[in-house]
């Protein structure tokens, strides 16, 4: 079973889709923006990932009048507005992403966001684990008859059921099914997560529901590779140019060099795992002429 996420087929025997999850890591700083992109093409991700909202539709008035001191101001309005790149500067960073020939997409909290996003023709959409109960958001973007990642922190299974045959009966009209373009991404809804509330035996759980991909938000590299070992199809991990920066998730994402690494690491695990046919390998017949003292059991 597998999907195509822009021309790049995704799930069983293909390899993992590495997501490099920019969100607001950029400050509202296209300059940072940039770098990150080019940091998460420098390390072999295959794709990267930004959040889109609409303030005052994911905030109540009290919300973003609270106080809260930020770069931008001492209010929570200013700091999302702050932290919401412009239409200018997603022009310019769709420019950058064709031209260095990184496919791109966001985690859209909002109708109207999706509709925006749709202008840039995205590859994919994510549905961002708040918004896995906002039934009109999952129908609109499933509408769109584009593949959808839905992450499920905070969520129980019965949720997920739900979520997601709601997703599928706007593709066909029916509940899910293999080969439906959805991958439900395992993930714990803190920052950073608690190793011990990684949960990863999840993964292979959610096998019988379709195709699985881990969202991570822990610390370190360790667990996202056993995720990926355990079948995650899709991996997405939070990139920062440095982890003292200011933000809200700065501190359960990877630096670049760490990023480069762990992309690295899933290649290599990819190559170890194999088919699962046991065989003798060419390069075992020496050895095995020269260890092996009974040729076969009687």
């Amino acid at each position: 079973m597998h999907i195509d996420i822009g021309g790049r087929k995704v799930g069983d025997g293909q390899p993992c889709y590495v997501v490099a999850e920019i969100g607001l890591n950029h400050n509202g700083d296209i300059a940072i923006a940039r770098e990150l992109i080019r940091a998460a093409k420098e390390a072999g991700a295959d794709a990267v990932k930004f959040q889109k909202r609409t303030i005052d539709l994911c905030y109540t008035k009290a919300e973003l009048h609270a106080p809260r001191e930020s770069p931008w101001g001492t209010t929570n309005r200013q700091q999302k507005e702050g932290l919401e790149l412009s239409k200018g500067q997603y022009l310019l960073i769709d420019d950058y992403c064709n031209e260095i020939e990184m496919p791109w997409f966001a985690s859209c909290w909002d109708i109207p966001s999706v509709d925006f996003i749709e202008l840039f023709d995205p590859p994919c959409y994510k549905i961002a684990s708040a918004s896995l109960t906002d039934k009109a958001l999952l129908e609109h973007t499933a509408r769109k008859s584009k593949p959808i990642l839905l992450s499920t922190g905070m969520s129980t299974t019965e949720e997920i059921s739900i979520a997601e045959n709601l997703i599928c009966r706007q593709w066909c009209g029916r509940s899910w099914m293999p080969g439906n373009p959805l991958v439900l991404m395992h993930c714990t809804s803190t920052y950073p997560s608690k190793t011990e509330e990684l949960n990863l035996r999840c993964i292979p759980s959610f096998r019988k529901l379709g195709l699985v991909g881990y969202s991570g938000h822990e610390v370190g590299l360790q667990t996202t590779l056993a995720a990926v070992a355990l079948g995650a199809c899709v991996v997405e991990r939070h990139i920062t140019l440095n982890r003292s920066m200011y933000g809200s998730d700065q501190a359960a994402s990877i630096e670049p060099h760490g990023f480069k690494q762990m992309v690295r690491d899933i290649r290599e695990i990819e190559k170890a795992m194999g088919d699962g046919v046991k065989r003798v390998y060419d390069s075992e017949l020496p050895i095995k002429a020269k260890l092996r003292k009974v040729e076969t059991l009687v």
